[in-house]
């Protein structure tokens, strides 16, 4: 006596195995393209825009794991008043900085911060506030300092003395 699955359970199978396909196959082109979003030699970094139309570049601030926003509009880098007071940096006196939701008030800290494909700035002037998420921003303090140009969805980096 031979038994048959029913055939509704058949085509929900066949959808359900359907379904995990394209679920891993878009995992994998995410991953392989998170991968090659920042690619570094030869004296020069490329870093790709993002989903969310943003250059994004992994680094550490004292040694901590950050992937930092980079943002050409702001002078300086900020960070989060959270993310400051987990890495114990200490205030060196108060600042007032514009922000896109107006001015904030926020503290001045330094700390070292050290950026893939050999980027590094000790004791770097930062700002913390408090109304910062969770991603650090890296500002012209550190981008004015460099070789840039970013041109069809790709920063462009140039490693070298300016």
């Amino acid at each position: 006596m031979q038994h048959e699955l029913p055939s509704t359970l058949k085509v929900a199978t066949i959808w359900i195995l359907v379904a995990l396909a394209l679920f891993f196959g878009i995992q994998a082109w995410q991953h392989q393209a998170r991968q090659t979003r920042f690619v570094a030699g030869d004296g020069v970094i490329e870093i790709r825009r993002a989903e969310d139309g943003h250059y994004h570049w992994p680094g550490e601030i004292n040694g901590r794991r950050v992937t930092f926003l980079i943002d050409t509009g702001a002078t300086g880098t900020a960070i989060s008043t959270a993310l400051a007071a987990e890495l114990g940096l200490k205030s060196e006196g108060e600042a007032t900085s514009m922000t896109a939701n107006g001015p904030a008030r926020g503290q001045l800290m330094r700390a070292d911060v050290a950026l893939e494909g050999g980027v590094r700035a000790e004791r770097l002037r930062i700002t913390a506030l408090p109304g910062l998420g969770p991603q650090p921003l890296l500002g012209m303090n550190v981008l004015g300092k460099l070789r840039w140009q970013q041109r069809e969805g790709v920063l462009r980096i140039e490693m070298g003395e300016r």
